[in-house]
Parts: C-alpha cells; sequence; structure tokens
C-alpha cells in the first residue's frame, strides 16, 4: 500500500476509537446512573491515552511527509491529520489524561451545583480545570495568544481579535435593535400546561420535517440539549418544561441542525477527518438556520400552530398571527439557550469577554461570579437572581470548552449568509414552509455545503455555499427587517 493508504487504515481505527469515547460521553449525559461518575472518568481518561498516543505516534510524522494527494479529498486529509498531529505532540501525555479525567467528573459536579444554585461547590473544580487550560494553552500557542489556541480546536482560523472585532461592530445595532423592541409593547407569554410526553412526540415529528433520519439517529432527555456522533450513528437530546413547550421544540430542531450536518456528509469519508463537519462555527451555522430562520419563520410557524392544537388542543393563543408573536417574543431573558435573536448574540458576547480574562489570567475562579452578574446587569438590565440563572447555566467550562462560546454568534453570522443566498435560490420559499415542507431548504444546504464535510476550510466552506465572504451585515438586516416589522419600529 501507498504511505497515504497506510496513513488513512491507521485513522480509521483512531476515528473508530473516538466515536467510541463519543458515545460514552452521550451515554454519560443520558443514561448512566450518577454514582458511576468516578468509574466513568477512569475510563473516559483511559480513552483518552489511547487516543493521545495514537495521535502522537511519530509513524504519523513519516506518513504526512511521504503521503500523496491524488485528489482534493485526498489532500483535505491530509491538512487535517497534520493539524492535529502538529497540535497533539505538543501536549503531554499525561496533560491529556488528567483533563479527560477531569473534564468527566467535572460535568457531574457541575449539573449536582446547577441543581442547588451553589457555585462554590463547583468553583474548585473550574478553577482546576482553567490551570489545566492555560497549561494546555501555553503548549500549544508557542508565545502565541493563548486563547487563539484553544480557539484552533473550534474554528480554525479565527481569532480572538477577529471575533472582537465583530461583535464590536454587531453589538451596537443589536443593542439599538433590543431598546426599540423592548419599547414596543411587553413580552408574550404560554399561559398553559403542555404534557411532556405529548412534546416528545411533536418532538419526533418535528425532527422527521427537517430530515432527521430515525434509522441512523435517536432523540433523548439531557440536562442540556445536544448532539453527538457522526455518519451513520447521530444522536440528539432535548429537554421539556410542562409550562414552555418551546425549550423542546427549538432545542430539538436546533439539534437536529447540527445532526442532519453529520447525517448528510458523504458517506464515503466515515472514519475520515473529512467525515464530519469542518468547524463548530459552520456546524452551529447549520442549527441556528434551522432553528431561527426557518423554524422561527412567519411561514413555518403557521404550520407550526396547526401541529400544536393537534397535540394540546386550545392551549390560549388565537390564530397563527399571534403564535407568531409568541414564538418571537423578545425579553431580557436569563438563560442563552432560550434566548431570542435580537438577545442571543449579546449573551455569546458576554461569555467570550469573560472566558478569555480567565484564560489570560486577568479574571479569577474567585471573581467570575461578581464578574458575571455586574455584567449581565448591565448587558441585560436585569439583577442576576440566582446561579442556576447565571454563571451555573452552561455546560461547557466544565468540559473544558473554553474557545467554543464564540461559534455560536460566529454560527449566526454564517447562517445569515446562507440565508441570504438560499432565498435567493428558493423564491417560493415561504409558501413550502408554510406546508411544512423542509425539504428544498434543507436540500439546498445538504447539496452545497452539509455533504462536503470537511472538505474546505471553515470560512472557504461558506464561501463556497453563498459565493461571497462571510459578513455580518446579512444577519443584522435579517434581524432588523424581521422584529422591525413585527414590533413595528
Amino acid at each position: 500500500m501507498s504511505a497515504y493508504e497506510d496513513l488513512m487504515a491507521y485513522e480509521r481505527v483512531t476515528q473508530a476509537l473516538g466515536s467510541v469515547a463519543g458515545r460514552t460521553g452521550w451515554d454519560q449525559e443520558t443514561m448512566m446512573p450518577a454514582g458511576a461518575a468516578e468509574l466513568r472518568a477512569e475510563e473516559m481518561a483511559a480513552l483518552e491515552e489511547v487516543l493521545h498516543a495514537r495521535r502522537c505516534n511519530p509513524q504519523i510524522g513519516d506518513w504526512i511527509e511521504t503521503a500523496e494527494a491524488k485528489d482534493e479529498t485526498a489532500a483535505a486529509n491530509l491538512r487535517l491529520i497534520k493539524r492535529r498531529y502538529e497540535r497533539t505532540t505538543k501536549i503531554p501525555s499525561e496533560l491529556a489524561t488528567a483533563m479527560a479525567r477531569h473534564t468527566s467528573m467535572g460535568q457531574g459536579v457541575w449539573a449536582q451545583a446547577r441543581s442547588d444554585n451553589d457555585f462554590a461547590s463547583f468553583a474548585p473544580v473550574l478553577t482546576e480545570m482553567i490551570r489545566l487550560k492555560r497549561e494546555e494553552a501555553a503548549c500549544l500557542s508557542e508565545d502565541g495568544d493563548a486563547y487563539d489556541a484553544l480557539l484552533e480546536d473550534y474554528e480554525p482560523g479565527m481569532t480572538g481579535v477577529e471575533l472582537a472585532a465583530m461583535f464590536d461592530r454587531m453589538r451596537p445595532r443589536l443593542v439599538a435593535l433590543r431598546e426599540k423592541v423592548l419599547g414596543a409593547g411587553a413580552p408574550i407569554a404560554l399561559d398553559h400546561a403542555f404534557d411532556e410526553p405529548a412534546q416528545m412526540a411533536l418532538t419526533q415529528e418535528l425532527s422527521q420535517a427537517f430530515g432527521y433520519d430515525l434509522n441512523i439517529g435517536r432523540i433523548d432527555k439531557a440536562v442540556h440539549p445536544f448532539s453527538s456522533g457522526s455518519g451513520t450513528d447521530v444522536r440528539i437530546t432535548t429537554r421539556t418544561s410542562a409550562r414552555d413547550p418551546f425549550n423542546s421544540i427549538y432545542s430539538t430542531i436546533h439539534e437536529v441542525g447540527h445532526a442532519c450536518y453529520e447525517q448528510a456528509v458523504d458517506h464515503a469519508h466515515l472514519l475520515t477527518p473529512v467525515g464530519s463537519g469542518v468547524s463548530m462555527g459552520v456546524h452551529e451555522s447549520q442549527s441556528r438556520i434551522y432553528e431561527n430562520q426557518l423554524g422561527r419563520s412567519r411561514a413555518f410557524t403557521g404550520w407550526l400552530f396547526g401541529k400544536m392544537r393537534d397535540q394540546f388542543g386550545d392551549f390560549g393563543v388565537a390564530d397563527e398571527d399571534a403564535f407568531y408573536r409568541v414564538v418571537n417574543s423578545v425579553s431580557s431573558g436569563y438563560i442563552r439557550t432560550e434566548a431570542d435573536e435580537v438577545h442571543y448574540n449579546l449573551h455569546v458576547m458576554l461569555r467570550f469577554d469573560l472566558e478569555r480574562q480567565l484564560i489570560a489570567g486577568d479574571l479569577e475562579v474567585a471573581d467570575l461570579e461578581e464578574a458575571w452578574n455586574a455584567r449581565f446587569e448591565a448587558d441585560f438590565g436585569v439583577a442576576v437572581d440566582k446561579p442556576a440563572n447565571g454563571v451555573l447555566q452552561d455546560v461547557h467550562w466544565s468540559f473544558g470548552l473554553f474557545g467554543y462560546f464564540p461559534t455560536y454568534s460566529l454560527g449566526n453570522v454564517y447562517a445569515g449568509c446562507l440565508y441570504q443566498s438560499l432565498r435567493e435560490a428558493v423564491p417560493d420559499l415561504d409558501a413550502q414552509l408554510a406546508k411544512g415542507e423542509t425539504s428544498t431548504a434543507t436540500g439546498w444546504l445538504r447539496d452545497n455545503l452539509q455533504r462536503f464535510g470537511g472538505l474546505r476550510e471553515p470560512r472557504e466552506t461558506i464561501i463556497h455555499a453563498c459565493g461571497f465572504e462571510p459578513t455580518e451585515a446579512p444577519l443584522l438586516d435579517y434581524l432588523d427587517q424581521k422584529f422591525g416589522a413585527l414590533y413595528g419600529v
């Protein structure tokens, strides 16, 4: 066999082991008994030790040096393997194993702390996590920016400086829109009890309406909704609330966007680097365009209103127009995952600024809750009432996912670009969505972006799909037009 064929045979086993680790993580958040946390931490550490050793194998460097890329796919696989090899070999095995063990333990501590509204019980775990992440960043950055070194794991080629500049451009228009909308009337909320088994039945129907293949996927419940897996085993989770069915509805549509991306990647690339989504920003573009531009549109919510009536009967909303206003109600809520489109990116900006300070050493965990609460009140005009609604609401830091948060807003920006191009390509989009038909829209996304997986770098992936350089302008214009018309401002 050629050097490339040898490398890809070796990579296939590494990818398979990574899939096992991912499935073990899925089990931890959905099925694992609470008392198994310490054992699971050891299992995850053992898997990481094996994976780290495989990814650091010097033979990979030899194969990369001599392998020849005979087509675009092979070139992409070599590029991605080389990037991972160069990063992984900079991290000592002991550090990789320690991080795996600590992240597995940290998730359980965070979940209990969140339930108890007790940040102090989580603070020591977070302190150690940040110490480990600073050590990792020091290994990776080589005198460069520590935060950029961590960001590279989620959005290759992006920098903190570039993101900060983008956020500085976005913030004034978002704040101005928020002030106009909040001044136009009180938020509208549902006042009804929604059967939770019926919610789960509706999520099944919605997932299939958006093209999620349940023959190679499943839906479960978890504290924090997420998607995992790729290819022919892609799983999502959602959560239910008796007083807020949108929690399950839009969490499901969001995660289905992630899952459909993974299911749509050409299966010829299974267990190769190209065989999954290219970055978290591009991944988030899929979940956000499914959830917001499609799922919260006037056309689709008209169809959804009928499905809600079928499941729950009369739930106190008079008609489709009123339901559209309820779905897109704007308020300064605490929770990022439940935030309306106007406020969502402001939540991300808060986290981005705080975690950059934490990694840089400009903010310590002992001061984090106070810093969070002060920033939240300044940005949203509401005082945080409890840690579960503040610093403890997200699972990410317990997993060590520093550099992940800004990709949520980057995904919104990418989604704005994609939606502009989608509307040009599908002139009758609203007429289709009004019937609950998403296949043309999701098919356009599949054909122009999803099926290529990691073939191109993130920015090039968006350029290829849209035909222009990504910019925040389409997103901001969409938000101004949508909410300006909805609220008459």
